[in-house]
């Protein structure tokens, strides 16, 4: 019982907030790694917590109020590091998922060997350690990552927001750790809260997903088909790349070219993709993609820096952008 009251409540909201993705995009096998590394993560900080206390001699509401809460976030946010530096979150709702599947992870690991050292404890302990405990672990760690995303999405002072993202998710972590208030009351705080955050956040994502799909979707179609059609310089764009003869020599021209070409039909491949995600349809592998971006690479390399900020009023290359794209490049979508 101590077990299942310790442990489950965390596990149900990760079901809770997988289920509410209604995008998909959240790959299976990453929910396994964030879980995975939440658990080093506890072991991690057990080693190094133990060290501090018998070695300087901290006392524990100490080591627990101020020093644990530092090290724990940090190391939990560890993954998403790697996660968003391999361009494998594209919005709030990948991220918060996977935040919280590491801070579940940890909150697994430190509530199971808490269960087993301390033996002479109440049931109202393991409730507050399963709904309050647990899922504060998650949600600060999610929160971290909901942050974190979004400044990587905008492209504004990211570093700036993950110093601020880690300081958030200490402050919380702290504060509760200090008990100010009934560790009952803090639970149902947590409880009654978080939730409504979480929907917040998602419906929040699901309209920025939207519009992003909307703005950009009927634009790129429209400049594609002017393209294959041979009418590309009666548009505002081929008349912006004409101007840029004057500057770039006609090769580099034609790369250009073939680069807006070449990424206007892989965009609309990653969108279709999310579409049909988004309703429930499984993707097929579709020959020839790992070909094409290969060939836009070279294209983007041959065109260089000083060519890609030419073309940046037609195509706009931020952190999302290079994440759709590597949507098709890694299968994500046949392999959820």
């Amino acid at each position: 019982m101590k077990i299942c009251l310790s442990i489950l409540p965390v596990l149900l909201f990760l079901v809770f907030l997988f289920l509410m993705d209604s995008f998909k995009l959240v790959v299976k096998k990453f929910i396994a790694f964030s879980l995975l590394w939440g658990c080093v993560c506890a072991l991690i900080s057990y080693l190094v917590n133990s060290f501090l206390q018998d070695t300087t001699g901290t006392a524990f509401e100490y080591l627990s109020r101020y020093l644990a809460p530092a090290l724990e976030e940090t190391l939990k946010a560890g993954f998403l590091f790697f996660l968003i530096s391999k361009k494998r979150i594209g919005f709030m709702v990948d991220a918060a998922i996977y935040g919280f599947a590491i801070g579940t992870g940890f909150a697994l690991c430190e509530n199971l060997f808490y269960v087993y050292s301390l033996t002479d404890t109440s049931m109202l302990t393991w409730i507050i350690r399963g709904f309050g405990t647990a899922v504060m672990h998650g949600g600060c760690t999610a929160l971290f990552a909901v942050i974190y995303i979004g400044a990587k999405s905008r492209g504004k002072l990211t570093g700036f927001f993950v110093a601020g993202g880690i300081l958030l998710a200490y402050v919380i972590h702290s504060v509760f750790n200090h008990f100010y208030i009934s560790p009952i009351v803090q639970t149902l705080v947590i409880v009654a809260l978080l939730p409504m955050l979480f929907v917040l956040i998602f419906r929040h994502n699901e309209n920025m997903l939207q519009n992003w799909m909307e703005l950009e979707l009927s634009s790129e179609v429209e400049l594609l088909k002017m393209i294959r059609q041979g009418r590309f310089s009666d548009t505002r764009a081929g008349g912006y790349l004409a101007s840029l003869k004057d500057r770039f020599s006609g090769e580099v021209i034609l790369d250009m070219y073939c680069y807006l070409q070449l990424y206007l039909e892989l965009s609309l491949k990653a969108k279709r993709n999310i579409m049909l995600r988004e309703n429930g349809f499984s993707v097929l592998p579709e020959a020839g993609i790992r070909g094409k971006l290969a060939e836009l690479k070279a294209l983007h390399k041959r065109i260089g820096v000083v060519g890609e900020m030419a073309l940046s009023p037609l195509i706009r290359m931020s952190y999302r952008d290079v994440w759709k794209l590597n949507l098709l490049q890694k299968n994500i979508f046949t392999n959820i």
